[in-house]
This record gives C-alpha cells, sequence and structure tokens, in this order.
C-alpha cells in the first residue's frame, strides 16, 4: 500500500467521490487516534483564487498547493483536501476547500459549494472565510452569495454546532479595520435575516449559531512582508481561540479522533444524500461503530493470547487450580485498553459494548469446559475488571450466568 504524505491529500474529489482508504492512511501517521478530544480542525472557504491555500500554508504550516498568478487567475484546488498543521497544540488539521463562484463550474453549478460548505459547518472548530477588502459594502460582491451559502448550509443541521467564523479580509486598503469590522457585521447580520429559516430557528439571532470574529491582511503580492507579520498574528489568535479556554476550544461537542475518519465519511455520505444531519444522533451512531469495532479488536487479540490458549488447554485436562484469578488476570489488560480507547465516546454505547466484550470472552471460555453442568466461578475481582458494568449475561449450554455490578 503505497505512502501518503502529510502535507496535503485529497479527500473529497472535485466529483465528490470520499476517498476513506486516503483519509485513513493519512491519519495514521499524524497519531491523530490518540488524541481523544484533544484536536482541532480549521478549514477555509472562499471565493476561487482569493488566496485560500497560500494563508493555510503561511498561517499553519501546510503544504497546498497555491496558485501561480503568471499563468493567470484560474483553478487550483478541486476538491477538498487536508493537511497536517505545523506546530500548533493541540494537534490540529487544515481543510482547504474549493473555491466558490469558479468559472470552471458554471454559476449554475453551485451544489458543491454548498455541500462542502456544511462538510466545513458539520467538521471545524473554526471556518476561515477568505474575501476582499473590496468587496465589502457591495450588494452583489462575492461575499454575499458565499454567506448566503453558509448560512443555508448551517439550517441543514438538526443541532447547530457553536462554530466559530473567522472572516479574513484580504488585501486590506486604508480603510481602518474597525469600520470594515462594523460593515462586514452589518452586511452578516443582513444576509442572515434574508435566508429562510425554520420555524424553530426564526427569531433565532446569528450569534446563538456562530462566535464571528473578524481581522485582515495587507496584500501578499505588493506588501508580502506586512502580510507575514499580520499572519503570524492571526496564527497566535487561531491558537488561543483553540486553546482549552478559547471559544473554539471546547471539545465536548467533537467525535473522538479515533472515530474522525468514519465520521467524517458519513457526513459526507449524508451531505450527498441531501439528509438533515443530526449531529448528537451522528455522535451515538459513531460510537456504536467505533466502540463495537474496538471490542472486537480486543477479543481477536485475547484469544490468540498465549495465556487464554494455556488456559483453554488446561481445562480440557481436567479442573484448574484458581481459574477465575487466572481468567481474571488475562482480561484485565485487554478491558483496560478497551476503556482507554472508549474513554470519548458515548458512555451509554461504551458501556453497551464493554458488556459485549465481556459476554463473548465469558462465552468463550465457559465452551472449553468439559463438564458445562458446573461452570468455573467468575473472576474473584469480577467488580475491579468490570466497574460500571450494570451485568453481563453469559449463556453457555442453555445456562445463564448473571453478574450484577
Amino acid at each position: 500500500m503505497a505512502e501518503v504524505s502529510l502535507s496535503s491529500v485529497q479527500i473529497i474529489s472535485g466529483n465528490g467521490s470520499f476517498n476513506a482508504a486516503v483519509l485513513d492512511r493519512f491519519v495514521r501517521p499524524t497519531k491523530l487516534p490518540n488524541c481523544g478530544l484533544a484536536y482541532k480542525i480549521v478549514a477555509v472557504i472562499g471565493p476561487q483564487s482569493s488566496g485560500k491555500s497560500t494563508l493555510l500554508n503561511h498561517l499553519l504550516g501546510t503544504e497546498f498547493k497555491e496558485m501561480d498568478a503568471s499563468e493567470g487567475r484560474s483553478q487550483t484546488t478541486r476538491g477538498i483536501w487536508i493537511g497536517k498543521c505545523d506546530g500548533i497544540v493541540p494537534s490540529t488539521i487544515a481543510m482547504d476547500i474549493e473555491g466558490t463562484d469558479g468559472s470552471e463550474r458554471g454559476e449554475d453549478d453551485t451544489a458543491f459549494e454548498k455541500q462542502s460548505a456544511l462538510f466545513a459547518l458539520a467538521t471545524a472548530n473554526i471556518v476561515l472565510i477568505n474575501i476582499w477588502c473590496h468587496d465589502i459594502g457591495r450588494e452583489h460582491a462575492a461575499n454575499k452569495p458565499l454567506l448566503k451559502i453558509v448560512f443555508q448550509a448551517m439550517m441543514k443541521l438538526f443541532s447547530p454546532r457553536k462554530t466559530t467564523l473567522l472572516f479574513v479580509i484580504r488585501d486590506k486598503t486604508k480603510t481602518p479595520l474597525a469600520k470594515l469590522d462594523k460593515n462586514l457585521r452589518q452586511d452578516i447580520e443582513k444576509v442572515w435575516d434574508a435566508v429562510p429559516k425554520p420555524e424553530a430557528h426564526k427569531n433565532t439571532p446569528l450569534s446563538e449559531f456562530f462566535n464571528v470574529e473578524v481581522t485582515a491582511l495587507s496584500s501578499y503580492e505588493e506588501k508580502e512582508e506586512q502580510f507575514k507579520e499580520q499572519v503570524a498574528e492571526l496564527r497566535e489568535q487561531i491558537v488561543n481561540l483553540i486553546s482549552p479556554r478559547g471559544l473554539a476550544g471546547d471539545g465536548r461537542g467533537a467525535v473522538p479522533a479515533s472515530g474522525f475518519s468514519f465520521s467524517a465519511q458519513q457526513i459526507w455520505k449524508h451531505i450527498k444524500e441531501n439528509k438533515d444531519l443530526d449531529l448528537p444522533a451522528h455522535k451515538v451512531m459513531v460510537a456504536t461503530v467505533r466502540c463495537e469495532e474496538i471490542a472486537n479488536e480486543k477479543l481477536h487479540r485475547l484469544f490468540a493470547d498465549e495465556n487464554w490458549l494455556a488456559l483453554e488447554a488446561a481445562v480440557q485436562e481436567g479442573p484448574v487450580q484458581g481459574f477465575g484469578q487466572r481468567l481474571n488476570a488475562i482480561l484485565y489488560p485487554y478491558l483496560s485498553e478497551y476503556d482507554k480507547e472508549t474513554v470519548y465516546f458515548d458512555e451509554n454505547v461504551r458501556t453497551v459494548k464493554r458488556e459485549y466484550l465481556l459476554s463473548k470472552a465469558f462465552d468463550e471460555a465457559y465452551k472449553r469446559v468439559p463438564d458445562r453442568s458446573t461452570p468455573p466461578p467468575p473472576p474473584a475481582n469480577f467488580w475491579s475488571i468490570a466497574p460500571g458494568v450494570a451485568s453481563a449475561a453469559v449463556s453457555a449450554t442453555g445456562l445463564v450466568l448473571n453478574f450484577i455490578g
């Protein structure tokens, strides 16, 4: 299997195909699955050829392909790409999204723009919105359709996340930032008020859905040194935003990192099928799949464990002295690993799948006992290896054992 670069990989093609294999091979060497809830996603959206990839590369140390201005202004990023951010704590993934309003797709083909905006809103903690300074205040400027797309996309989320929208004003003029900030926020409120909303959110203010931040950068082509200095300040702002106490630092709504790949794939599937996203239900679904996968992986390793195999062989020869204690000692490391790897998933789901792991393990153990009419006792310290388990029912030849903890 070919190695995948950490610099940048395309996870969703221009035609909307999700490349799960590439994402899985990208995530593994980043050690993202070990991060629990301590990881962040920063996405960028904006008009085509507005310098989104250049911004991410200077801001977050990524290596996305940039437009060559000498070749003319054309589409550089197609589909959705991700890259590992350099030197950002907590571990952060950047998401570079195909530009809006591109001539390649045509003015009537806005489906991918809406889909990619919704994907960014459903997965990212911070969404950078790249806009031109000279477009602020214009009724039909490029930022208005973009804002409309973002807000309409958010209406597709049953349970909106409090996403941070960080508007990055590009090629700042002499107009003071405070004035640009005021004008932009007025534009944002007008678009928000005009966007059709479901009945439940008819009067919901923008602030219930988004944290809005505004910054401005000088022209990269004309004032490169000033641009780099401002980007360094913006990097510090983002680090503060994603810190545990920052506006985008709350990880309670996040899917644990080990489930990110599966979660992203399922979110994109729902978006492509034009289904409304119920994010809490989505989190439970991801937890169910991942906790069962982790439980099955522990069972697979348990049943190949040399101590387990030795215990199996011993019970075939007759009663085993200290059977419960030996079984306890064998099971404990695998249960501990399961607990560690599932700690950030939904509590109810991980408890159910822990019972499933125990049930399968005990069932397999009792199958090996020659005289099944008198099964061996449960492990001596059952409650210490199964904290929080309400019950584990194990069937063996019609006999049901219930251990209540």
